[in-house]
């Protein structure tokens, strides 16, 4: 056959021109459904046309059918189907079409056709899916190229808050004592010392991973080194003449800088011969050394001013009212956490201290911990609004709030600062003005609960009144600022990465901590019981995984004939017509089905988890499936069960049709890890398939159904 207008012909033997050859990756945030789903349409179309094809799947699972280098290089096209960073360079020279994962279910015959005239992405030694030569040539939307970039920052961080701000919280809770000259004391060359020292070191490095990340995203590795050195600096006021650093938000900053500097300096014309160091060498120096001196002689000076006149101005005002001081104060302390605004409070509230005025630390100590606490309860009132890595630093979150650790509430206002960062400043303006009022007074310099409960509070019943109530607000407000930014999103775009997919239910069943960007090249952890094949979607090659209505039904080895899914699917959990008209009777019907197993200890519990699942996001996927599960000790073992319904049941799926095909999973608590997820990318890809779906609907008793579901493989 011929090539297509805009692609180059690959080589062929005998005169004879070979069939198009593209590659894919397919990946979305939290890995589960749409990876799988995305991967088995694009193969699905490439088969249907001709083209040979093979999809890379980065899901939370870890990468499977993994590209290699000799794929890369026989290829005339690469797809890219994902709503998270995707690293491009491994793809330079070759023609690149980005889109969301969205738009490789809905649209792959589109892709492909693409693909053929799509930009040839660039080299240079880097380059992302966010990268502007990566372009998507109209395929769909994706998200931006700062979210991702922020997003994949704030992911890196999360580890070095949790771990730095726990090890400090342990250290000071452990082994410290107040001291009105130096707050929370540890005594030196002590064994609680060492252990507060580690966890300094981490949130040292916070800073400046959350910068180089957010810069490795956007130039990729050229631009690491001067992102963490910029983010450094940006934290280290002594280097240019501020008592206080920038902080997180100087970080986000210099990362961004450091990213567009790289990708400016890729564009300039260079010989020949320099060219293989530009990306190692040359890149690296001149983008460090232009970004730290721009820093330090540029952004710094305005820093220092601002640190010097807050503390000028608020000198001026502790003759006013103790409400209106303390409010400011709150608002200063919940600003930026570590950065020049909250340490301009911090500072002047700890100087009064030697004063004999303790009542403005007492301010500053009620509205430190709110933004963690506050963070950390927002997490627990709405759920369906953060991910399963975020409810985890969450948890963290509140435990570093009751030591006064504000840092604990950064990864949050790094990821969502238009509603958190004035969340967190409406709580501790609430918790300092009443504070102020109350007349609490903080002998050491420090904050949180922790203080109180050393003694050294004054005024602890009203102190901790204001602490609770400035969490309260700040949870509250959080929680309604970034519900009504999520309904504006699904107001504007139903398949964008930026609304809530059917998947995202799926989140807290084993999803990966790092939000599918910081596993997605980890090695796939296989079981027994999950054939190598599984992560294969290659079409038309010696790996084909045979998805056709001709592969092999026969049972898996070891399973007995009416054992689908390693035994998870049996003949007493199939149910050929459901009886329910609507989603939760068919959820409690589905749960009935799964109780005949004998694994079911408590029916209502597993109905009730799987409803609470629903309202964190529908699981329907489309297509008319509908895969509701419920992760709880109701059952004592993974148990899977499948009805179909003439009818159709309403699940509330993005593309409007009824749920005719509906598996439930359920495992135990502690059974919810990657067997889990694979079972789930089994049986998203295979429903990929019209005809295994048709051939479901028509099979006309249990043992036809288990029949035609025994090709899952």
């Amino acid at each position: 056959m011929t090539s297509p207008a805009g692609l180059p012909p690959t080589g062929g033997g005998s005169g004879e021109r070979q069939r198009l050859k593209l590659l894919a990756v397919t990946a979305c945030p939290t890995g589960i459904a749409h990876t799988y789903m995305a991967a088995e349409k694009l193969s699905q179309a490439a088969e249907q046309l001709g083209i040979d094809i093979k999809v890379e799947t980065q899901g939370s699972i870890g990468a499977e059918n993994v590209l290699t280098d000799n794929d890369v290089r026989t290829a005339d096209g690469v797809i890219i189907a994902a709503d998270k960073d995707v690293d491009l360079s491994r793809f330079a020279g070759k023609r690149v079409v980005t889109v969301g994962v969205a738009e490789g279910i809905h649209h792959p015959e589109r892709l492909i056709e693409q693909v053929r005239t799509a930009p040839v992405h660039g080299g240079g030694g880097g380059g992302t899916s966010t990268s502007p030569s990566a372009g998507s040539s109209g395929g769909g939307k994706e998200r931006s190229v700062g979210y991702k970039a922020l997003m994949n920052g704030v992911s890196y961080m999360i580890p070095f808050v949790v771990v730095g701000g726990l090890l400090i919280a342990i250290s000071l809770s452990l082994g410290g004592h107040t001291d009105p000259s130096g707050g929370l004391v540890i005594p030196k060359d002590s064994f609680w010392m060492d252990v507060n020292n580690i966890g300094v070191i981490g949130f040292q490095l916070m800073v400046p991973i959350l910068s180089g990340y957010i810069a490795y995203a956007i130039g990729d590795r050229p631009a690491l080194v001067p992102g963490m050195v910029g983010g450094w600096i940006a934290n280290t006021g002594s280097l240019y003449d501020s008592e206080a650093g920038a902080g997180f938000i100087g970080a986000i900053v210099t990362g961004f800088l450091a990213g567009y500097l790289v990708l400016w300096i890729k564009k300039v014309e260079v010989p020949k011969f320099v060219r293989p160091i530009m990306p190692i060498i040359v890149i690296p120096i001149v983008a460090t050394t232009a970004l730290g001196l721009f820093f330090i002689y540029v952004i710094g000076k305005p820093i220092s001013w601002v640190f010097e006149h807050l503390t000028d101005w608020l000198g001026g005002m502790t003759g006013t009212s103790a409400v209106l001081l303390g409010a400011i104060l709150g608002l200063m302390i919940a600003f930026d956490m570590g950065g020049p605004v909250n340490k301009t409070a911090f500072l002047f509230g700890a100087g009064l201290i030697a004063t004999g005025n303790q009542e403005v630390m007492g301010m500053c100590a009620a509205a430190i911990p709110v933004m963690p606490l506050g963070q950390g309860l927002a997490t627990l009132i709405r759920k369906r609004l953060y991910t399963e890595q975020e409810r985890e630093t969450g948890l963290a979150s509140l435990f570093m709030g009751l030591f006064g650790i504000s840092e604990g509430a950064i990864p949050f206002a790094a990821a969502r600062p238009a509603q958190v960062i004035p969340a967190n400043m409406l709580g501790g303006a609430v918790a300092g003005a009443l504070a102020g009022l109350a007349g609490v007074e903080d002998a050491v310099p420090h904050g949180g609960p922790i203080v109180a409960v050393l003694g050294a509070v004054s005024g602890v019943p009203m102190f901790f009144v204001a602490v609770v109530i400035g969490t309260v607000v700040t949870a509250l407000t959080t929680v309604a600022l970034i519900d009504v930014s999520e309904r504006r999103r699904r107001g504007q775009s139903m398949v964008d990465g930026l609304a809530p997919q059917p998947e995202l239910a799926l989140a807290g069943v084993g999803v990966g901590a790092d939000g599918g960007t910081a596993t997605a090249h980890a090695p796939a952890q296989r079981t027994s019981s999950a054939p190598a094949s599984t992560g294969s979607a290659t079409v038309g090659t010696d790996t084909d995984t045979g998805d056709s209505a001709s592969s092999d039904s026969k049972s898996p080895a070891g399973a007995s004939d009416d054992e689908v899914l390693s035994g998870y699917l049996t003949a007493q959990t199939v149910k050929v017509q459901l009886d329910s008209g609507d989603k939760e009777a068919a959820i409690r019907e589905m749960a009935g089905l799964l109780a005949a197993t004998g694994k079911v200890t408590d029916v209502e519990e597993l109905v009730a988890t799987a409803l609470r699942r629903e309202e964190q996001g529908t699981t329907g996927l489309g297509e008319e499936i509908a895969i509701p599960h419920a992760k709880t000790d109701a059952v004592t073992a993974p148990v899977v069960g499948f009805a179909r319904s003439a009818e159709g049941v309403e699940w509330g799926s993005l593309d409007g049709t009824k749920a005719k095909l509906v598996f439930m999973i359920s495992v135990p608590e502690a059974a919810a890890g990657d067997e889990h997820l694979r079972i789930l990318a089994l049986l998203s890809r295979k429903l990929m398939d019209t005809g295994f779906r048709e051939r479901l609907m028509t099979a006309p008793d249990e043992a036809a159904v288990l029949d035609v579901l025994r090709e899952i493989r």
